[in-house]
């Protein structure tokens, strides 16, 4: 197995974590969207969206034969069962498209799998080193109604949706803190960049 050092990124909505995994790609780490590659693997001709198909029907598709991401919400969001079985699906596509990037970073390389709901999904085991953004509830709060353009009581309920910040701050091996501006949060994924790669060089 070719040396590289596992790093898992995670943080609550509007924490700021997209300005992590983009200030550690411009250091040279490799970054890896897990909600990307989840959007990938059910595009138009994939198998993925065929099983998708076969498992909710045809409703589920825009006319033009792409997922109806609404559509299929309303039916998994209100249904546990449902949800499990979209998750079925997705969930071991999104490893095989992960692994296959992971097989590709050169050695000596640190490499990030972004992932919102890394806690959620019991997978801190898995990395060498988890990486949790953290936020006051009241700034993220604040930034979801001004960003996203969603009211207080959305914006609660999406944060509400999500794991605490305690449960997240428990499996951190390192929490960055993002209460201030983004250029102090870009000081403390520099820093962490300089750890990291020397974790990684170390072991070579």
């Amino acid at each position: 197995m070719h040396k590289i050092l596992s790093v898992g990124l995670t943080g609550g909505i509007a924490s700021g974590k997209s300005a992590v995994a983009t200030r550690l790609a411009e250091h040279g780490a490799i970054v890896i969207e897990a909600d990307l590659l989840a959007r990938e693997v059910l595009e138009p001709g994939t198998d993925g969206l065929d099983a998708v198909v076969q498992a909710f029907g045809s409703g589920v598709l825009t006319d033009s034969g792409a997922l109806d991401r609404e559509a299929l919400g309303q039916i998994v969001f209100a249904d546990e069962d449902a949800r499990a079985r979209l998750n079925a699906i997705v969930h071991p596509r999104v490893a095989e498209a992960r692994n296959a990037l992971r097989a590709l970073a050169p050695e000596g390389t640190v490499v990030v799998e972004d992932i919102p709901l890394l806690v959620e999904t019991g997978q801190a085991e898995r990395f060498d080193v988890v990486v949790v953004v953290a936020a006051p509830p009241e700034e993220r709060l604040n930034r979801i109604v001004r960003d996203r353009d969603t009211s207080p009581e959305d914006a609660q309920a999406r944060i509400d949706a999500q794991t605490s910040e305690g449960e997240r701050a428990a499996v951190a091996d390192v929490v960055l803190e993002n209460s201030g501006t983004l250029a102090e949060l870009d000081a403390q994924v520099d820093e962490l960049y300089e750890k990291l790669h020397g974790r990684v060089i170390a072991a070579q």
